[in-house]
């Protein structure tokens, strides 16, 4: 795969995952050594790949990042006050199921117990980290939110279950501009941070890939919700209601998303690659999920295929035929719109790559069920 040109959205999920593994062993995947979300959104990516294909060097990958940080009794290092820390924990039911090795289930306990420890606003809100008091950013719904409903499942835990959508109707109810659609990135209860709109203690801008987190964290709790349950079609009708805020947004010449998604307007906005990432597997993801209204799911499923091919068209190889993928925000807190537009774009960050693949295993699922309707 290296050295040839895909053809479909499965080879360029196997192209990105390929150059990767060709260029890290799994330990050294940056930052090296760490349990950290970068490789866990890149992994997850990967995991999704796995499942597709069932080539078996995927899953060894990842089981190979995690051995390298949890010792057989599940012990390891992770941060203790930001939400982060959590998402990576998202690998450990897949290896749990496979080997049966207690390790796994250790760690994954240890990450639910991290839970019980954040400090919380006073609705119950996780802080997102505890340097950022008083704030729920939308990247929180992701770093926790699947990882907590998987292990609710898992473990019968019921009360995290309830918990996941509590902290999704917090959000909706503080960070959803009724006018756009969207939400903004954070918000602060205390409305101490220069950022915070006195009256709504919203951050004034919606950042592309925090969108993102929020519509992939929705997309992938519909996975893990009964159908009985009624928060399930409360969410799906968020998801619908997301999904056409984004295709209002979507650049019409090239298919992708601005960094700031309502201000493409503005010279110096630029399209960013994560976001647009993961705004194709989140639309891609509604159409397949059936819960669009019946005159919007072409649209969505024309959007996601001109996002998709929008961003092979940005795609890069280096001198070694390994895929690069340019224009990706590196991690960014919350801020005002120069704050975001300033930020430095780098190739190949993990939060990019892991959602280039998220979004062509989901294409590639949009594809054939297209071609299975032509039929």
């Amino acid at each position: 795969m290296i050295g040839s040109l895909p053809q479909t959205p499965i080879e360029w999920a196997q192209k990105a995952c390929d150059s990767l593994m060709d260029t890290y062993e799994a330990g050294e995947l940056p930052p090296a050594h760490r349990w950290h979300y970068h490789q866990g959104v890149f992994l997850c990516g990967m995991e999704l790949l796995w499942k597709t294909l069932r080539e078996d060097r995927y899953i060894d990958y990842i089981k190979q990042y995690v051995d390298d940080l949890v010792d057989e009794q599940g012990n390891f290092d992770f941060a203790r006050d930001e939400l982060d820390a959590v998402q990576a924990g998202l690998l450990l039911f897949t290896l749990y199921e496979r080997t049966g090795k207690r390790k796994y289930r250790e760690a994954a306990v240890k990450l639910r117990h991290l839970l019980l420890t954040l400090n919380r606003t006073s609705e119950g809100g996780y802080w997102h980290k505890d340097k950022y008091p008083n704030q729920m950013w939308l990247d929180g719904l992701y770093m926790a939110g699947v990882f907590s409903l998987k292990y609710a499942n898992t473990y019968r835990d019921d009360a995290l279950r309830a918990e996941v959508l509590h902290q999704e109707r917090l959000m909706r109810k503080y960070m959803k501009d009724g006018a756009t659609g969207l939400l903004y990135h954070a918000w602060d209860e205390s409305r101490r941070m220069p950022w915070a709109n006195p009256a709504t203690g919203c951050s004034p801008e919606f950042w592309s890939r925090s969108l993102g987190w929020y519509g992939l964290a929705v997309s992938q709790f519909m996975d893990e919700l009964p159908e009985t349950d009624p928060g399930r079609a409360e969410l799906a009708a968020e998801l619908s209601g997301l999904v056409q805020a984004l295709i209002r947004y979507q650049d019409p010449q090239s298919g992708l998303w601005y960094q700031v998604v309502d201000k493409g307007h503005e010279p110096d906005n630029w399209l960013e690659t994560s976001g647009s990432c993961l705004f194709v597997y989140t639309i891609a993801r509604a159409v397949k999920l059936g819960i669009l209204p019946a005159e919007v799911a072409d649209e969505a499923a024309e959007a996601a295929r001109k996002g998709y091919e929008g961003l092979i068209q940005v795609l890069q190889r280096d001198e070694q035929g390994r895929l690069l993928l340019p224009d990706i925000c590196i991690g960014t807190s919350a801020g005002d719109y120069r704050n975001y537009v300033t930020r430095p774009k780098v190739s190949n960050d993990l939060h990019g790559v892991g959602a280039l693949v998220m979004a062509c295993v989901e294409m590639q699922d949009l594809y054939r069920a297209q071609e299975a309707d032509r039929v």
